[in-house]
């Protein structure tokens, strides 16, 4: 398999973490959605990463999309997706808020990066930082009322706390979200203990600002 996309992703470095998770090989295509739009576009008609072509050929693009296919295949007992009932609910609820806080910080990073400083909207900006902050409130109560030694959807840890995890490191480092994790303590706690993890160490790549 080939996975398409840099690691500062946090959308990438999640899949790139659940294929080592589960020992599937794959290559690493280190593109640049600026840098490289027109290879990416050979894949995905979009040119988004990640990006996941499949060995036989067939490709994958999204990073929900490809995780499904990986938890669906994964060997049995080892998905990092509950299969069905309260857990899967709450698995899934707690990546949407992840994403959603993910998706708030990228566009207040391409207001700074794309948007002339005379045309940016501080209101918008503003929005986008409380609905940021909203998300990761809830994502620190979820940790705080799980307690320290488990993870958010119980005694193994899933796609929720490795969402989380790339998620609010990408929030912190990236200077225009400039996420300060010590006022969500609980959060923080989980995300170090993923971020000790070996896949997580093989993964990490500092923030890098987009450049069109």
């Amino acid at each position: 398999m080939k996975l398409i996309g840099m690691y500062d992703s946090p959308f990438v470095r999640r899949v790139a973490i659940t294929l080592m998770r589960y020992g599937m090989p794959f290559e690493h295509l280190d593109w640049s959605v600026g840098r490289d739009f027109a290879r990416i576009r050979e894949y995905s008609p979009l040119g988004r990463v990640p990006t996941l072509v499949l060995d036989d050929g067939e490709v994958l693009t999204e990073s929900a999309a490809i995780l499904d296919h990986l938890d669906e295949t994964a060997a049995a007992g080892r998905s990092l997706m509950p299969a069905r009932g309260a857990a899967r609910r709450r698995v899934l609820q707690l990546i949407a808020l992840t994403i959603g806080a993910a998706e708030k910080g990228r566009e207040q990073i391409y207001e700074g990066a794309f948007r002339p400083a005379a045309k940016r909207h501080e209101p918008w900006l503003e929005r986008c930082r409380s609905q940021m902050h909203g998300a990761v409130a809830v994502l620190d109560a979820a940790c705080a009322a799980c307690g320290p030694d488990a993870w958010l959807a119980g005694e193994r840890q899933t796609q929720a706390d490795i969402t989380a995890a790339v998620v609010t490191t990408f929030l912190v480092e990236s200077p225009a979200t400039a996420l300060d994790v010590a006022a969500y303590p609980a959060l923080a706690a989980l995300v170090a203990r993923c971020e000790s993890q070996a896949e997580f160490r093989a993964t990490y790549r500092p923030w890098s600002a987009p450049k069109a």
